[in-house]
Order: structure tokens, then C-alpha cells, then sequence
């Protein structure tokens, strides 16, 4: 790893969120996880709350329309989720997930734990506590819908 003296606030957090992914996705892997961040990220909102359409969830997700598309296709093809015309709105799609996915969601929410207490531990205290108070508010501030 290279460490520089580089002041890019946007690049260093990029390159922060694209390290932490990585290593997230290996210690799913190593764990016997088969979820991706990604998925496991979507079976995540669906289990705080079933039938989201696909509109929601790309916006929520920070995600266009077609990678979602994408990702709920492969998701689909595994069995953790299925898609169902809306009641309401038969325009609209709504995601529904399956006890599989919940079981899979459940194996990845202990590892994501784990990981958030790993970066944690890199931390001081009051360190974190800055930290996390910075990140909420650069996420007030540039979010796209508050």
C-alpha cells in the first residue's frame, strides 16, 4: 500500500471506499458468503422493508436503472429474490425477497459487522467519533435528496 501526502479529498475517499469493497468482498468470500457488497447491500434494504420497486432501490442504491436490472437478474437466477408486478401500478416492478436471500443477508450482516469493527479498531475513539460526524455531514450535504 502507498501511502502519500496526497490532499484529493475526493480521490482519497475514493480510493478508501474501493479498498474497503475489496476487502469486504474477500472476507465475504473467505467466509463462504456468496453474496457480492452489492447484493448483499440490496437484500439489506429489502429486509428492512419487502416490495421495494426497482426505482427505489436505484435511487437508494446511488445506482442507474439498467445496473440494477442487472444485478437483480443474477440475483433472481440464485433464488434470493423474484420480481412481481405491482398491485397498485402494473407499470411497476416490486422485489420481493426469498428465505434463501434472508438466509445469505443474515451470513453477510455478520461479516459486514465484523468488518465495521475492524475499521473501527484502526481508530481512536474520539478519532471515530470526528470521523463518523464528518462523513454525515459531507452526506447532508452533497445527498441528492434529503
Amino acid at each position: 500500500m502507498v501511502v502519500s501526502s496526497d490532499d484529493r479529498l475526493f480521490y482519497l475517499i475514493t480510493e478508501t471506499q474501493r479498498v474497503l469493497m475489496a476487502h469486504l468482498k474477500d472476507r465475504l468470500h473467505q467466509e463462504g458468503v456468496r453474496l457480492s457488497p452489492a447484493q448483499a447491500g440490496l437484500l439489506f434494504l429489502l429486509i428492512q422493508r419487502d416490495g421495494r420497486t426497482m426505482t427505489e432501490v436505484s435511487r437508494l442504491l446511488y445506482a442507474d436503472n439498467s445496473s440494477i436490472s442487472r444485478l437483480v437478474d443474477r440475483m433472481e437466477n440464485t433464488g434470493w429474490v423474484s420480481r412481481e408486478r405491482e398491485a397498485q401500478d402494473r407499470r411497476a416492478i416490486v422485489l420481493r425477497i426469498s428465505d434463501q436471500g434472508r438466509k445469505e443477508a443474515a451470513k453477510a450482516r455478520d461479516i459486514v459487522r465484523m468488518v465495521n469493527e475492524e475499521i473501527k479498531a484502526c481508530l481512536e475513539p474520539e478519532e471515530a467519533e470526528v470521523f463518523k460526524k464528518i462523513l454525515r455531514r459531507l452526506t447532508r450535504t452533497y445527498q441528492r435528496d434529503p
